[in-house]
């Protein structure tokens, strides 16, 4: 089987062929750390780390660099704002960034350069430019020439002379055409600066990727992604600051999610509906908001909202409640029952490998796969329900198949390999802390209850009830005493 994925550069699917066999370079372009991820940076990290682990399923040897933006105009302004160092603001929201990724199962990329470390390579690839005739030095500042790169715009679509410039920013009088873009910038008192051949300064937005891809992945690398945000123009000029300097194809594929928006708007903090990670993973599950963003393909817009949160907190409880019942039924783990070894070891020896992987291969529909996950688990609530009390040979075979095909299917996706009880504690305490309310006072309530019973006052212990179901809590008598859970 070929993987198809779909390239922004030519727009259409093509045949994935990495440059060395058996071997993937990929890009994908970071958050500038000034302030808290939001859901929008959550779905292009949830979409590369779905790509990442697909294809070291499919046995390629991955090489991912994401980097982390650390000298910026934002960044130097939130320094200001909170009177610390830049420095210290970075340092601040990479670890809240690692924090949030790691509760969303992320897996960390082989490397994240910040620019701050790639000085020397960013001078390098600017003073070629120049050498070439590409850029050009005005009062300390270096600004790419860009009718100088006559290919300029192949990747948005948009002509040099069908811009207008100007519209959001003042246009600089020194710049010889009013698109060509900063590559290194004059440093102002009490900012970060390096020295270089144009004066202290610091480097531009575009050229710190340029510069740190080559370092890692070499002058032409297999993938670069990002948001469809970025297209213009920040991956337009990377192409062309990387081509005019090192005169190659810069990337072979380009690949770009979706946006989000949060109730049918566009996310925006002045319309107060800007949604950080930290703030959905409080009320909902990290597993539920990562299969809500894998349910659309990535190149979608996807909708965030409240009920498509309770319906993807909805299949994961469908989910982790049939491998509780499988593992209730045969007395075993189910990564012990089918001998998974991880994410390599699922294959299309199966019906569901084989659908899975076809999904993935088709520019890795995300929607399709975790449709043949929940197939899947139907498939086993079926086979369950046929004889649940002691399965046939052949039946308990098939389950523990099926089974396992989830949890590999779960692994690549980075959904369903916690252990049941441990998801469902998870939740409950989650629920719990959205709705303020304190364990040790419900377990207060169910001794109230007892008393009441014990004493015959079934009145007061029915009123008990009632009222801890009216906040969303079930009780459930059992011989070894009452046990509680959260309704939803």
């Amino acid at each position: 089987m070929t993987i198809k994925l779909y390239n922004s550069l030519s727009r259409q699917k093509e045949d994935f062929e990495p440059m060395e066999s058996g071997k993937v370079s990929m890009y994908v372009c970071g958050p500038t750390v000034y302030d808290s991820c939001h859901i929008g940076h959550a779905r292009s990290v949830v979409v590369f780390d779905v790509i990442y682990r697909y294809l070291s399923a499919r046995g390629y040897d991955v090489f991912y660099v994401r980097n982390f933006t650390d000298v910026d105009d934002k960044i130097i302004a939130r320094a200001n704002t909170l009177g610390i160092t830049c420095d210290e603001v970075s340092e601040r929201y990479i670890k809240e960034f690692h924090e949030d990724m790691d509760a969303l199962n992320m897996m960390r990329p082989t490397l994240e350069p910040r620019p701050t470390g790639h000085i020397e390579q960013i001078i390098g690839i600017i003073s070629i430019l120049i050498e070439k005739g590409y850029a050009y030095a005005v009062d300390g500042d270096v600004y790419f020439s860009v009718e100088k790169y006559h290919d300029y715009g192949k990747l948005s679509g948009r002509r040099l002379e069908d811009m207008v410039a100007g519209s959001r920013v003042e246009i600089d009088p020194r710049k010889n055409n009013p698109h060509d873009f900063v590559l290194w910038k004059a440093s102002k008192p009490d900012e970060p600066r390096w020295d270089s051949p144009w004066g202290p300064g610091r480097p531009g937005w575009h050229i710190e990727c340029s510069a740190m891809s080559a370092e890692y992945l070499g002058q032409t690398f297999d993938i670069h992604g990002g948001g469809k945000d970025l297209i213009f123009p920040h991956h337009e000029n990377e192409i062309a600051q990387s081509e005019a300097a090192f005169g190659k194809t810069f990337v072979k594929y380009w690949v770009h999610n979706g946006f989000i928006n949060i109730d049918h708007e566009k996310m925006s903090k002045s319309l107060g509906n800007f949604l950080t990670i930290k703030e959905i993973v409080k009320t909902w599950h990290p597993e539920a908001l990562r299969l809500f963003l894998l349910s659309s393909h990535y190149r979608s817009p996807l909708d965030y909202t409240d009920q498509a949160m309770q319906e993807a907190t909805a299949g994961m409880d469908r989910i982790y409640k049939t491998l509780a019942r499988v593992e209730s039924c045969l007395g075993a783990p189910v990564s012990t029952l089918g001998g998974m070894d991880g994410a390599r070891s699922i294959t299309d020896q199966t019906d569901t490998g084989r659908h899975f992987f076809e999904a993935m291969d088709d520019d890795f529909n995300t929607a399709r796969a975790t449709a043949i996950l929940f197939e899947t688990v139907r498939r086993v609530n079926r086979l369950m329900d046929a004889n649940e009390e002691n399965p046939a040979p052949s039946n308990r075979e098939q389950i523990v198949e099926e089974a396992t095909e989830i949890r590999k299917i779960g692994e690549i996706l980075g959904i369903a390999n916690l252990d049941p009880d441990v998801y469902f504690q998870q939740k409950q305490a989650r629920s719990l802390g959205s709705r303020q309310i304190d364990p040790s006072w419900v377990e207060k309530k169910i001794a109230e209850r007892k008393l009441a019973r014990k004493n015959k006052d079934f009145s007061a212990a029915d009123a008990i009830r009632d009222e801890l179901l009216d906040m969303d809590i079930v009780l459930e008598d059992r011989p070894e005493g009452t046990i509680w859970k959260m309704k939803h």
